[in-house]
């Protein structure tokens, strides 16, 4: 069994709604596992989810589901990278403020059960099929020209 890594997204996060893209690559590199990481997406980010753990389910890789961020000029660019850098700023001072021994969720098991039916044998979501993915192509293509527009 793999690692899936992802955002731990608050809901109503307008995160939620961009294309998604699934970076795979070895879990434990030594010289005979280096490889190039493989990209794959955009996809919905319920798509992304279910589509990573298939695959480290039953690999020993690691895929990390990360939010694909369209930005339009340089200018976009640059306030994104500002924002990542003050969040961490603030995620580092909150965990710094906070019990060392604190709730710890497991978010993933709960977003994907909140985004379908989870597989009780498996206890993941299934793989979307080739028809749900396009369809999700084509909303994330909607999504992107409109983003111009």
């Amino acid at each position: 069994m793999g690692a899936l890594v992802t955002l731990d997204l608050p809901d109503g996060s307008p995160m939620h709604g961009l294309p998604w893209i699934i970076t795979f690559a070895p879990l434990g590199e030594t010289d005979a596992d280096e490889w190039e990481p493989v990209v794959c997406g955009p996809y919905e980010r319920p798509h992304a989810l279910a589509l990573a753990e298939a695959v480290v389910a039953e690999e020993q890789l690691m895929a990390v589901v990360e939010p694909l961020l369209p930005a339009l000029s340089p200018g976009e660019i640059r306030g994104e990278i500002a924002a990542a850098q003050t969040a961490a700023q603030d995620d580092a001072a909150r965990i710094e403020a906070a019990d060392l021994y604190g709730d710890f969720e497991d978010v993933i098991d709960d977003e994907l059960e909140a985004a379908g039916e989870v597989d009780e044998r498996t206890g993941s979501l299934p793989a979307p099929d080739e028809t749900e993915l396009r369809a999700g192509f084509a909303r994330i293509a909607r999504l992107l020209t409109e983003k111009g527009g």
